[in-house]
């Protein structure tokens, strides 16, 4: 269940969606030369990932945010960024540059410390901008519940892409994360559930007062729960391949 865009591109430019894209993209560029060199790659994630049980003792804070630009390996990285490309845009073109990216960098440091008192103990790092960009998802099912995402589901062989509305594809997404975390209460390593359900809390409650501030559920009825500006429609259409006949 894989999200690959939604039918409201913003219509101003997000230089902060680009520019965050592209930190994250240096970062990782910047770090593959260290694959496959585990003794370095080990001393980085250990220097800027937030290692919970130093950040509760009081020590290195500054790895609160620094953690956000770090990835585990392609797939991490490539996945967070395919979210925030679909669910930034149109967040930073309501909020506007610098709010959007005070927002980002806060619901980045809550999800962290959601995950650190779920498990103060541990000793493994946390990496990633999961967490601010389940803040993203979070704001997002606040302001527009009712956008248009498509889906793309993929069982074993099958493939299909399905429009759903943000609401239920964000609540499928959420609900996930929510047994994941539960199941994997307590293991060491792996993926940091806990951070990623408390980026989407953080950043739903974070948004309540700007979305009181537009006019709470009389916002949803002037948008109709979308971006405020026309909605893009994407057709979808069977390639027309010609068959080729077996001469007898």
């Amino acid at each position: 269940m894989i999200p690959i865009r939604d039918h409201n591109p913003s219509l101003r430019v997000p230089y902060v969606t680009y520019a965050l894209i592209g930190i994250n993209l240096a970062v990782f560029l910047a770090m593959w030369p260290l694959r496959g060199n585990e003794h370095a790659l080990a001393e980085v994630y250990f220097t800027y990932g937030a290692v919970p049980v130093e950040v509760w003792r009081g020590g290195e804070i500054h790895t609160l945010v620094t953690s956000i630009f770090l990835h585990g390996g392609f797939m991490h990285f490539a996945g967070n960024m395919l979210f925030l490309w679909i669910f930034g845009d149109n967040l930073e073109d309501l909020l506007g540059h610098i709010r959007f990216a005070l927002f980002y960098l806060a619901t980045g440091i809550g999800a962290s410390v959601v995950q650190i008192l779920a498990d103060p103990g541990s000793a493994v790092p946390i990496v990633g901008a999961s967490g601010a960009i389940a803040g993203i998802m979070g704001g997002y099912l606040l302001l527009f519940p009712r956008a248009r995402v498509d889906v793309l589901f993929i069982i074993v062989i099958f493939f299909k892409v399905i429009p759903f509305p943000a609401w239920a594809m964000l609540m499928i997404w959420f609900a996930l994360q929510l047994w994941g975390g539960v199941a994997n209460f307590g293991a060491q390593g792996g993926v940091a559930y806990w951070a990623h359900i408390g980026g989407f809390v953080v950043g739903f409650l974070a948004m309540l007062p700007y979305w009181r501030r537009l006019g709470a559920t009389r916002y949803w009825q002037i948008t109709d729960g979308h971006p405020d500006h026309p909605v893009a429609h994407y057709r979808f259409q069977k390639s027309h391949i010609p068959a080729v006949r077996r001469k007898k």
